[in-house]
């Protein structure tokens, strides 16, 4: 027969009838399910996703991080109470290792102020012995300076004129000995010299009370 003159053939799959009841003539053989699963290899080589961790909160520009909560008012009394008693114990053990001892001066601005000055002209090569090579430490004594002026920035107003007089005499005897030294050092380096710095251990450069 001809390829087109074929009858179509239509082939019923329904296993029940419209009541529910099995036909007689239905496929016998199981329905086969479709599996909508990947296959176990593919699975397997997928590759997982990582699990992205929060996002952090980003800080704003100038902002400040979070800083711990202060000492409390008790907190603060416990430890200078605690400082104080080990403070006097260490002193006693002190003087009874050397009888004749004086006990050692309380802390004042005087001493504070006079102790960064000091501090500042040994970094400057004040201390230098006659003779010796001066040993500058330039940034550390721009540090100690600095440390001064913040000082005396932040206690502006509350000095008596005694401690304004000490601190402005320290503060002026330290930059025009800073002056001195680095202009030293330019002129070392401009005549290409052995690396001696002269003017170090002149006459302004000699520790001295700044009253």
């Amino acid at each position: 027969m001809p390829e087109q003159n074929k009858p179509f053939v239509i082939t019923d799959r329904r296993k029940f009838t419209m009541d529910g009841e099995p036909r007689p003539d239905a496929d016998p053989s199981p329905e086969k399910e479709e599996n909508t699963s990947p296959p176990p290899a593919a699975a397997a080589t997928e590759p997982q996703s990582a699990v992205a961790p929060p996002p952090q909160p980003e800080l704003e520009a100038g902002s400040e991080p979070d800083l711990p909560p202060p000492p409390t008012a008790e907190q603060n009394e416990q430890a200078r109470r605690a400082y104080e008693m080990t403070a006097d114990r260490l002193d006693t053990a002190i003087r009874s290792s050397n009888p004749g001892m004086d006990h050692p001066p309380a802390m004042n601005f005087d001493q504070l102020v006079q102790s960064i000055y000091m501090t500042s002209i040994m970094q400057l090569g004040g201390a230098t012995r006659e003779g010796q090579q001066p040993q500058v430490d330039i940034l550390g004594a721009r540090q100690s300076i600095d440390m001064l002026a913040v000082l005396s920035e932040k206690t502006k107003g509350n000095l008596t004129p005694e401690e304004t007089n000490l601190l402005d005499s320290a503060l002026f005897e330290l930059r025009m000995a800073f002056l001195e030294i680095t202009q030293a050092i330019a002129r070392s380096a401009a005549a290409k010299g052995t690396g001696s710095i002269p003017g170090a251990s002149g006459p302004n450069m000699s520790p001295k009370i700044v009253r």
